[in-house]
């Protein structure tokens, strides 16, 4: 599908809000597997950083959750954590084999990926990229990502005699990556009117899409099942990640355009958040220098 508007190319991800059942355990699990830092803690409410500065991740507790089945509704996959190098990568394998969690992984040419769930089943992503004059591209402009076994033992020799201190700063969200209930709907709302560009598209199952050449942005699939409905605002999931745009001017041309389209945005004082139509939120913020 092409896009009919277009999302600046310097755009970033930021902060990713996601609700949990249980703030304590929630803590513990991202600071002492993932590795990331608390920020500040206000009621129901934490703020995780790398850097200590920057939030990159909002813990937000559902009183009484319920309990959704995994891959059963409209919402989040998974969300990246993207690393600054290999050796970092090799060190968060470290902890979390440490940590005996479960891990999937998956080599994808442009990246090398690490896959855990968090108690919630919320799906969490830790990633490298390979340098983008590395990425390749087939006869038809489709920028090709694999998913190949990653080299375990290569991970963890490129981390050898490193020691883990938590994720470094420079690491940010690099991607989100959604289940949608219609993926030609899903479409109209993030490339057509939001204006990414689709990089890459595996049937009618999922596709991807990014601003500025980046191989993604954000994923969208239909694994949870065609027609799959929101998923409850009670019970573990998404709330919200934050989509970066360089200036007021462009902020303003992207909530006009989800505006004139009829989705839905909220606003409130410098808060905005634009809504795709499975309750997913965009929230755009311009960047401050």
């Amino acid at each position: 599908m092409e896009a009919t508007a277009t999302l600046h190319r310097d755009i970033e991800l930021g902060t990713v809000q996601i609700r949990v059942s249980q703030l304590e355990r929630s803590l513990e699990f991202y600071e002492q597997v993932v590795g990331l830092q608390l920020l500040r803690r206000e009621g129901h409410e934490a703020e995780l950083t790398a850097d200590g500065k920057t939030a990159l991740l909002i813990l937000r507790e559902i009183p009484d959750a319920q309990t959704l089945r995994k891959n059963s509704a409209s919402g989040l996959y998974h969300f990246a954590i993207l690393v600054p190098d290999r050796p970092s990568l090799g060190l968060v394998l470290r902890n979390l084999i440490e940590s005996g969690i479960d891990i999937g992984q998956g080599d994808h040419a442009v990246s090398e990926a690490l896959y855990i769930q968090d108690p919630d089943n919320n799906g969490i992503e830790l990633y490298r990229d390979r340098p983008r004059d590395t990425w390749q591209h087939d006869e038809q402009g489709n920028l090709i990502m694999n998913t190949d076994p990653v080299d375990v033992e290569g991970l963890l020799a490129a981390s050898e005699g490193l020691e883990w201190n938590g994720l470094p700063a420079g690491t940010v969200i690099g991607h989100v990556h959604f289940h949608v209930g219609d993926l030609e709907e899903a479409a109209k709302f993030y490339v057509k009117v939001l204006g990414f560009q689709p990089t890459t598209r595996y049937g009618n199952s999922a596709l991807f899409i990014s601003a500025g050449g980046y191989h993604h942005h954000m994923g969208l699939n239909v694994w949870a099942g065609h027609g799959a409905p929101a998923a409850s605002p009670n019970a573990p999931g998404i709330d919200y990640y934050t989509l970066v745009v360089p200036d007021r001017a462009e902020l303003e041309a992207v909530v006009g355009r989800v505006r004139s389209a009829g989705y839905r945005v909220e606003a409130s004082g410098d808060e905005t958040i634009l809504y795709d139509p499975w309750n997913i939120g965009t929230r755009i913020i311009a960047k401050t220098n």
